[in-house]
Formats: C-alpha cells, sequence, structure tokens
C-alpha cells in the first residue's frame, strides 16, 4: 500500500514538472522524480511478481528498483548543489559520480552473493539474514544517508539566503532530508538486528520505518515541486507590480513625453508597449530624461519622483531565481539614443 501512494505521488510529481519546468534546461530535478518514480512502481507487488517472472525469477528487479533509486537520490542531490552557490569541497566530493559509481559497484557485487532463490515481494525480510543482504541494504541506505545529509546542508544555506515565498522549497527539502536520514538510520538499525538475529529489536524499529518514509518522500517533493512554482507565483506578483506601476507611472510619462517626446514617440523605432517590463523601464527613462533637460520646464512632485525611485528599484530586482536584474534605466546625455 505504501509503495502504492507512493509511487502516485512521484508520477503526479513527475507530470507537474513536465509542465512547470518544461523550458528549462536544468533537468537533474525531472530526471529525480522520474527515476525514484520507477524505483516505486517496481516495488508494488503485483508488478514486481510479473516483471521478476519475465525476468527468471530471481529477484532481479529488487536490484533494478533499486539501483534506480539510487540514481534518483543522485539526481537530487545534483539539484540541490546546481542550484546553490560555493558549496563544500565534502558536498562536492559526496554528490560526485565518483561515490555514486562506487556505491553502485558496492551493491551490484553484494547483490550477486545473495542466495535470492525464487521470486519474493518481502526481499529483505525473507533475505535479511543473509549478511550479503544486509551488506547490500547497507551500502544503499548509507549511500542515500551520506547524499541526503549533504542535501540538507546546501537546503539549510539556501534557505538562510531566500525571502519569502522562496524560502518554502529549501525548507521543505531540509526537512524532507532529515527524515531521510532518519530512514537511513532506521534501515541499516533493521539490517544490523536481522543478521544478528535479533528479531525482537527489527520488528520494534520497523514500526518507524512506514511514516518516515511517507515523510521523507513527501517533503522531498514538496520541496522540489515546490521550487517552480514558487517561481511562476513570484513571478506573477511581479507582474502585477510592474503593471501598477505602469499605470501609476502613465500621468507622469504623458506630461514628460508631452514636453520633451522620447524613442516611444518616434515610429521608426520597434517599441513593445505591449511587454509591461520594457513599457515600465521606458516611462522611467523618458520620465528621468524630462527631469534633467535644462530646455524643458518639467517638474514633479516629492510623491511622484519617489513613485519613480521605486519603479527604479523594482526594475533592478530580479523577479525570480531565473530571471536576469533587469539593466538600471540610465540617464542619457542631450541627444543620446537609447
Amino acid at each position: 500500500m505504501i509503495s502504492l501512494l507512493v509511487s502516485v505521488l512521484m508520477w503526479l510529481l513527475v507530470a507537474s514538472l513536465l509542465i512547470l519546468r518544461r523550458r528549462r534546461a536544468e533537468r537533474n530535478i525531472t530526471y529525480a522524480a522520474l527515476t525514484i518514480a520507477i524505483a516505486m512502481t517496481l516495488n508494488n507487488d503485483p508488478v514486481y511478481r510479473l516483471l521478476d517472472r519475465l525476468g527468471g525469477g530471481v529477484n532481479f528487479v529488487t536490484l533494478v528498483a533499486d539501483v534506480a533509486l539510487m540514481f534518483g537520490v543522485f539526481f537530487l542531490g545534483r539539484a540541490v548543489m546546481k542550484a546553490s552557490e560555493h558549496q563544500p569541497w565534502a558536498v562536492r566530493l559526496v554528490l560526485s559520480r565518483f561515490v555514486l559509481v562506487a556505491a553502485l559497484i558496492a551493491a551490484v557485487v553484494a547483490f550477486l552473493f545473495i542466495d535470492r532463490g525464487d521470486t519474493t515481494t518481502n526481499f529483505m525480510l525473507d533475505l535479511g539474514a543473509q549478511p550479503a543482504a544486509a551488506a547490500y541494504s547497507m551500502i544503499q541506505f548509507s549511500y542515500c544517508g551520506i547524499v541526503l545529509t549533504a542535501m540538507a546542508v546546501l537546503a539549510a544555506r539556501q534557505l538562510r539566503s531566500s525571502k519569502g515565498v522562496q524560502r518554502l522549497p529549501p525548507a521543505s527539502l531540509l526537512v524532507g532530508s532529515f527524515f531521510g536520514v532518519a530512514l537511513s538510520g532506521v534501515v541499516i538499525t533493521m539490517d544490523l538486528a536481522h543478521v544478528a538475529n535479533n528479531l525482537e529489536l527489527m520488528a520494534a524499529v520497523s514500526v518507524a520505518y512506514g511514516p518516515i518514509f511517507l515523510l521523507t518522500i513527501f517533503f522531498l517533493c514538496l520541496g522540489f515541486a515546490g521550487q517552480p512554482a514558487a517561481r511562476t507565483l513570484q513571478a506573477r506578483a511581479r507582474e502585477r507590480r510592474t503593471r501598477v506601476l505602469v499605470d501609476e507611472l502613465a500621468p507622469i510619462w504623458a506630461e514628460a513625453t508631452r514636453l520633451r517626446p522620447g524613442i516611444s514617440h518616434n515610429e521608426n523605432v520597434s517599441f513593445h508597449a505591449d511587454e509591461p517590463e520594457t513599457l515600465l523601464h521606458r516611462q522611467v527613462v523618458e520620465i528621468r530624461d524630462a527631469m534633467i533637460d535644462t530646455r524643458v520646464s518639467f517638474k514633479v512632485s516629492d510623491r511622484d519622483r519617489h513613485l519613480v525611485e521605486s519603479a527604479e528599484r523594482h526594475l533592478l530586482g530580479a523577479g525570480s531565481s531565473d530571471a536576469t536584474p533587469v539593466a538600471a534605466p540610465a540617464i542619457s546625455r542631450e541627444g543620446q539614443q537609447r
């Protein structure tokens, strides 16, 4: 039931990322969601039984699912790292391809030494008493725990440098990483208890597995889906603010261009008045030009001057983490075209 719920959640995340991030070149988040969705789908009992039967009934699908999960965690870490600046060298090492390849090789070697028997949907419960099976599981979750620890470090740094709605995604990633590290600790404890034949300890610890697993996936999904959503919300809020400023500056701009016509009135110059940022930039430039041109008498009140300064500050700000800062509207010398 948990695998089915997580599978549905992950495929919903994949769909939302394909919609919200369709124009972005950075694909690590999408790759992470896709590979984890595949891993969770393969762990659904009907799917597992069918595919493992086709694969010879030797539980090879377990390895495929676990490798997909490790790739998913790797892509998650890379996505957080690329969104961060000045990563510590230890974080870069943990999230490197070298560490991933080393973990994958170790896991595959351990898997090959497991006496896997026939198809079983309770792989670790049935086979976890084998040292090779315990090593196999511990390698996977040690890797996941280390990567999620590095992600927590990066998410904490992002949280400190973010403002407003942009703080929600790194906060969710931080919480999800903490739960993921706890999940790794739970699984490793269960593995050690199983191989030591301490079944009471294993059963006691296993109670925490399901809830922590769900919380880990939920907060990580929320964090990664929240990043494009937060950018979208912030971009829309910026556009609304831009349109408000355009409307408020319109009377001042009209008076400024009546006294000193700018290039917005030149039919031979391309001017996209339907783009709010472009229009606001042009308004500020031509109002400033009229203010400094000694040939015209253009006076503005303190309120209007404050409004122009507010528009300049707005243009200098980045609307989202994807946006590039808008260049400050420079004040031209007499006769210079911009």
